[in-house]
């Protein structure tokens, strides 16, 4: 995790082979969310599902946090003007998260430190999360008097069940790395010193996987819990027919009979 905080760059993305590293740039600020930050963010994500060469996207953060929640100073400068404040922000922020639920490719979180609030929204809403040891979770929108933004009462509920999420929202209990992974709420727990290494190795073993099957399973699962198991299969069967007329797939299964590995073009 770099530290190289630049107020003209709140957010920088590196480049490593067909993964896009995007990463929050305010580490004496703990990398907290202002409009300025959001608005970075949200243009990275979108020039990152756009480029046709960008296979998988990792996203971290500078210094000793992924992300530890809203910045509040923005709140607290016209306490008066906070609802129009909290509205331009969580604006920017939701579309951020959009363009992570609906962008082709996988999105990894790479997460350590304190990860709260926000953060812990933005975390959880990528595909996969691979923590540092040193990571903790916690909501703590409640002790600020307010309820969750970021898809959080969504995402946590859906990951680990509606008790848990009631104690981690409402209780506010904090969990570390290794309570995370045991309920499922992170992909995998690393070294911290690694994490970033490891994030980009896994986002790197989605280089050679075919985009289009790819978009399409995560079409699939980000609708199976809104939908009926016959419904989800109707989606299944549509899915696999389209795909078996692509490129693809005709390369998928001639690599399997000639029993090589598969070169899925971009």
């Amino acid at each position: 995790m770099t530290v190289g905080e630049d107020d003209a760059h709140p957010v920088v993305t590196e480049g490593h082979g067909g993964v896009a590293l995007i990463r929050l740039n305010r580490p004496r600020q703990l990398n907290v969310l202002d409009p300025a930050l959001a608005r970075a963010l949200v243009i990275a994500l979108d020039a990152a599902a756009k480029d046709p060469q960008v296979r998988a996207v990792v996203l971290g953060g500078a210094g000793r946090s992924f992300c530890a929640g809203g910045d509040l100073g923005v709140f607290h400068r016209d306490l008066a003007g906070a609802p129009a404040a909290a509205a331009g922000l969580i604006d920017l922020f939701h579309t951020a998260l959009r363009l992570i639920a609906t962008m082709p490719k996988p999105v990894i979180a790479a997460a350590h430190g304190p990860v709260a609030g926000g953060g812990l929204s933005l975390a959880v809403a990528c595909d996969f999360v691979v923590a540092a040891e040193d990571a903790t979770f916690l909501s703590a929108y409640t002790k600020l008097g307010t309820s969750p933004d970021g898809g959080l009462t969504w995402s946590l509920t859906r990951l680990i069940g509606q008790r848990r999420a009631l104690d981690m929202i409402l209780a506010n209990t904090r969990i570390d790395a290794a309570t995370a992974l045991a309920w499922g709420l992170v992909s995998s727990v690393v070294p911290a010193t690694g994490l970033e290494a490891s994030a980009v190795e896994l986002a790197k073993g989605f280089e050679q996987a075919s985009p289009g099957a790819t978009a399409a399973v995560k079409r699939l699962v980000a609708a199976a819990a809104g939908q009926s198991y016959e419904a989800q299969l109707d989606a299944e069967m549509a899915s696999f027919i389209d795909r078996s007329g692509t490129a693809d797939f005709r390369e998928g299964i001639t690599a399997f009979v000639e029993r090589r590995p598969a070169r899925f073009p971009g």
